[in-house]
């Protein structure tokens, strides 16, 4: 099942503090990037972040999802009506996630 373009729109209004939060459609879901980092993604109508160990400490309880067969597991949130709850689990897991990785040049020539 696909992830509803409402649901998006939903997390994206709850998430209407913090700078810079964008996101990419993928296959009928959508992944989630905070100031440029991949903060975890939109499937099946749910919120899934990386279980990071800020996140870890800050949820009060966890519950590991899989988003997609053969993907590794993610925290479900389930506290995306509380608009401070979510923005501040966006904001101490942020330091703790990795870079993004540079993009490779689509032409061997850039390269040279």
């Amino acid at each position: 099942m696909a992830s509803s373009k409402e649901y998006l729109e939903f997390i994206l209004g709850q998430l209407s503090g913090l700078d810079d939060i964008t996101y990419r459609a993928m296959m009928g879901e959508f992944i989630i990037y905070y100031r440029g980092k991949i903060i975890g993604g939109i499937y099946d109508d749910r919120l899934l972040v990386k279980p990071v160990k800020a996140a870890i400490s800050y949820m009060q309880e966890t519950s590991y999802e899989v988003p997609y067969d053969g993907a590794k597991e993610m925290l479900l949130v389930d506290e995306v009506d509380d608009k401070e709850y979510l923005t501040g689990l966006f904001d101490v897991m942020y330091d703790e996630l990795p870079a993004p990785k540079p993009r490779k040049s689509q032409n061997r020539a850039e390269r040279k």
